[in-house]
């Protein structure tokens, strides 16, 4: 099938450099890899991945927790009078974690 249909796309410089190296060492060109894509797209009648949110893991489902609940006043908020106080605190948290 002849190619009779032009594509201009915008793109961030720095993806289209990455992308360049990357089908280059696939030994593929911009163009082509985009020509694939749309034939999956077809093929698939649809995009031919799956696009979802990134889900987050559990100690960072749990750090928000915590967040939620600080805010909310669930649970008290740890405060530091100073740097020094502060950074005292995370080396005895570090410490202790070197113990167990």
């Amino acid at each position: 099938m002849a190619k009779t249909e032009t594509l201009h796309v915008r793109v961030d410089p720095d993806t289209k450099r990455s992308t360049d190296e990357i089908l280059s060492a696939l030994g593929l060109s911009t163009a082509e890899a985009v020509n694939i894509f749309l034939h999956q797209i077809v093929l698939c009648g649809g995009l031919p991945f799956k696009i979802t949110l990134p889900a987050p893991n559990d100690e960072t489902l749990a750090a928000m927790r915590e967040a939620r609940d600080i805010a909310s006043g669930k649970i008290p908020a740890t405060s530091y009078r100073s740097v020094k106080e502060l950074m005292e605190d995370l080396m005895s948290d570090a410490d202790n974690l070197t113990d167990e």
